[in-house]
């Protein structure tokens, strides 16, 4: 019995240690789920239910659990929240913070579950699950989850034109591929939609059995060109914004003008790695690789011990990018170090392995560029721009 009662002593010491009150957010469409505990409450974690997107609510139930809490121990306490990154974005975040509310947003991956195969999954485990990350999270226990770094709204705002013109250009390969399918239903296989002529060509097809293109064929491949003109314009337009922010960056010499002074890296590669990824602070090399998705993944258990490949946990846009610009930095860059290391590998393994090799690159030329950009580090054997 005495063992018992210091282990639910200890608990309590723990929480009221912090002094504050600790509350969980899960957010849906219809229902936000509020979970708390609070000092003085023992084990014992209160859940309501507001509707989604009601903030005055929201606030209105911190207000009413610090009042409890001063009730029933005579003291004030502040309010802890957490919430997974999902659908609302850093808005909900960014309106505790301005209402004194110290607000965390958490990756949902990196909180430990249930390995059980069937797990139960409901949100009010899910609130709980939350909540005792938090209160491990601000006890100093190391590698509890990680908490996101939320980004300014003139940082969040840079990214909107890098990653429109990627959407872009995703539903243009869908609009070109679509009229080329049409036509070689027709027998129909050297058309070119992106060209200037297309208009022209239109006119001028013949099906493989000899037959004009018919009329409602025709005018399905009309309307697609119109929907494709449009996305034309618009990414030219992105594009123009794109450029306007690197020119105004050159002027100024600010870190993505050093990124555009690097032989093989164009403007679209600047904005990306600016945007995506060098904008942001990091500790240290690896959390840089961590970021991307290109950390390492061992596997190792007794005498086990084997290498999974990238986590690719991080931001798929930036990794993608690097992975593009690794082959075009071998190309434009053979006198560089980084360079020398990727045809040495490859040599060592017989000319085999080259994927596995650029995506090391990768990884090295980002942390490479990550202290050129922010330590003014050159690295070494890199080119300039004339």
């Amino acid at each position: 019995m005495q063992v018992t009662a210091d282990h639910a002593e200890a608990h309590i010491a723990i929480r009221t240690d912090l002094g504050a009150i600790f509350v969980s957010l899960e957010l849906s469409r219809s229902k936000w789920l509020v979970t708390s505990i609070s000092p003085g409450t023992g084990e014992k974690m209160s859940k309501f239910n507001v509707d989604a997107g009601d903030i005055p609510a929201l606030l209105a139930r911190f207000g009413d659990l610090q009042r409890k809490a001063e009730a029933r121990t005579r003291q004030g306490f502040r309010i802890i929240s957490i919430q997974e990154a999902g659908l609302d974005g850093f808005r909900i975040h960014r309106i505790l913070e301005r209402e004194g509310v110290e607000s965390y947003i958490v990756d949902p991956a990196s909180i430990a579950t249930s390995r059980r195969r069937r797990r139960a999954k409901t949100d009010r485990i899910d609130g709980e699950a939350l909540v005792r990350a938090l209160l491990a999270y601000k006890r100093g226990e190391p590698r509890v989850c990680a908490m996101l770094r939320v980004p300014t709204p003139e940082d969040e705002d840079r990214r909107r034109a890098v990653r429109e013109r990627k959407a872009l250009l995703n539903e243009r390969i869908r609009h070109v591929n679509r009229i080329k399918g049409l036509l070689f239903n027709q027998g129909i296989s050297r058309y070119e939609p992106l060209n200037r002529d297309r208009r022209e060509r239109l006119e001028t097809l013949v099906t493989g059995d000899g037959r004009r293109l018919p009329t409602a064929l025709k005018s399905q491949i009309s309307r697609e060109l119109d929907r494709l003109e449009l996305l034309i314009k618009q990414i030219g337009e992105v594009e123009e914004t794109r450029n306007a922010m690197l020119a105004t960056a050159e002027k100024s010499a600010s870190e993505p003008a050093l990124l555009l002074k690097l032989k093989g890296i164009g403007p679209e590669f600047a904005a990306v790695l600016w945007s995506e990824g060098l904008s942001r602070h990091f500790d240290n090399r690896r959390q840089v690789a961590a970021y991307a998705g290109l950390a390492p993944t061992p596997w190792q258990s007794g005498q086990i011990s084997h290498e999974q490949g990238v986590s690719k946990s991080g931001n798929p846009r930036l990794r993608a990018t690097l992975v593009q610009l690794a082959w075009l930095w071998v190309r434009h860059q053979p006198t560089s170090a980084l360079t020398a290391w990727f045809k040495a590998r490859v040599a060592q393994n017989g000319g085999r392995q080259k994927k596995s090799a650029i995506v090391a690159l990768a990884r090295k030329l980002l942390v490479a560029l990550w202290k050129y950009v922010n330590a003014g580090i050159v690295i070494e054997g890199a080119v300039a721009r004339p």
